[in-house]
């Protein structure tokens, strides 16, 4: 292949790498007995043969030139129409035309190829130097189609380099993305913590320093110091948990969520015993999950319950479930491929939450009542939505305050299962 500089050069190994190129040429010489058959790129100012099938020495090869003027494809891109000539010494409108004169051929054919966007690509063409009858029978119809059929392809192609592209940024920002995490990683768990190791050691030796009087104020200040590097250490480490659940996704499978609570329940026993709390647990669903992780939804949700429970009432929780239609569900962003969702209930009657403060809840690290009624830093709520989300599913909550609260949990309903 002669070779060609920049956008023709690839023009040209678009065409050639196409493996229906050949065939068609070889078909079209053997249906119409012409003995030369290109697809040629044509612009305004170029023709370069793309791939040929020459079979009466003619003598071009792909990524050869014509010039352009000699041509009647210069034509063709100028009005956009096919030219069909079957034979040049009758034909009144070439008879004397310069361009059969310099190439000698009496049949000739040439069909525009024009891009899916509209764009003139080229020609798909065919001479010989005896008359043959073209216009007669199917020969336009299968010059049409094959034309139409290049311009596929080429869209196509293009179409495939430009996935590619995305594919390839998308690879460098992922790249990226985990040198950055690691970066992160180092940072949270080694640049953090350690002065803030180092700031509770010293705080420490302060509080227990005997010659301090037992209300000196240094003493008081340090022992605020320790308690907040304490938070701000938790604070880093929930973070990382976050992150460790990001980056190593699990399969899901079959969850039971009634075995799911019944572990929680086993977890939270000492809570529960200390606040003399009532927990009934009707029969709950089988769902497509992470039980590891709705564990964790569960446990968070169940201790706030028991956490934020009012002091002169016996907490009370029930946890019971139904399927519910998608467009029954207001205010959640739940996927339109799913028809049905368990709709997981936890009902409390605990301090409540104000109306304005509904959505804060799930904000990482927002603690909105005082610290009398919790001891966490604020990221349970947050997790929990993070990994209902994973779970093509929401987590939603109604709440009066002074009475209660209703945490929903909505999980897609598996499509074999719809009809049960």
């Amino acid at each position: 292949m002669v070779t060609l500089e920049g956008e023709f050069r690839r023009d040209v190994e678009k065409i050639q790498s196409l493996e229906i190129v050949p065939s068609m040429l070889e078909l079209i010489c053997r249906t119409t007995n012409m003995g030369f058959a290109a697809v040629a790129r044509v612009t305004e100012n170029r023709w370069i043969a793309c791939a040929v099938q020459d079979e009466i020495g003619f003598g071009l090869k792909p990524g050869g030139e014509l010039q352009l003027e000699t041509t009647i494809c210069n034509e063709i891109r100028g009005h956009g129409q096919p030219v069909i000539i079957d034979e040049v010494a009758k034909d009144k409108y070439f008879f004397n035309h310069h361009t059969p004169k310099m190439y000698g051929f009496q049949s000739y054919i040439s069909i525009p190829i024009f891009l899916k966007s509209g764009q003139f690509f080229g020609t798909l063409c065919a001479i010989d130097p005896k008359p043959l009858p073209l216009k007669a029978g199917n020969m336009v119809t299968m010059f049409n189609l094959f034309a139409d059929l290049i311009a596929f392809h080429l869209h196509n192609q293009d179409q495939q380099q430009a996935k590619a592209l995305v594919l390839n940024k998308a690879q460098q920002d992922l790249a990226a993305s985990r040198d950055d995490v690691r970066q992160y990683e180092h940072v949270s768990r080694h640049s953090l913590q350690e002065p803030l190791r180092k700031l509770q050691v010293f705080t420490d030796m302060i509080v227990h320093d005997v010659s301090l009087p037992p209300e000196h104020r240094v003493r008081d200040l340090a022992v605020k110091i320790n308690r907040l590097s304490g938070d701000l250490s938790a604070k880093i480490n929930r973070l990382n948990e976050l992150a460790d659940m990001q980056a190593a996704p699990e399969k899901f499978t079959k969850v039971d969520l009634q075995e799911v609570v019944a572990n929680v329940l086993i977890g939270l026993r000492t809570g529960i015993k200390s606040r003399q709390a009532v927990v009934t647990v009707h029969s709950l669903p089988v769902v497509a999950g992470i039980a590891g992780q709705l564990e964790i939804v569960l446990y968070h949700i169940i201790d706030n319950a028991l956490r934020y429970s009012q002091g002169y009432i016996l907490p009370i929780i029930d946890i019971f479930a139904d399927i519910v239609d998608a467009g029954s569900i207001q205010h959640a962003q739940v996927g339109t491929q799913y028809r049905k969702y368990h709709k997981v209930c936890i009902r409390d009657n605990g301090i409540g939450i104000e109306g304005t403060h509904l959505e804060k809840i799930f904000d990482l690290f927002v603690q909105l009542k005082p610290k009398a009624h919790v001891d966490s830093v604020g990221v349970g709520l947050s997790q929990a939505r993070r990994i209902m989300r994973q779970h093509d599913g929401v987590v939603l909550v109604e709440s009066v305050e002074g009475k209660g609260s209703v945490f929903s949990l909505l999980f897609p309903v598996i499509v074999q299962d719809e009809d049960h």
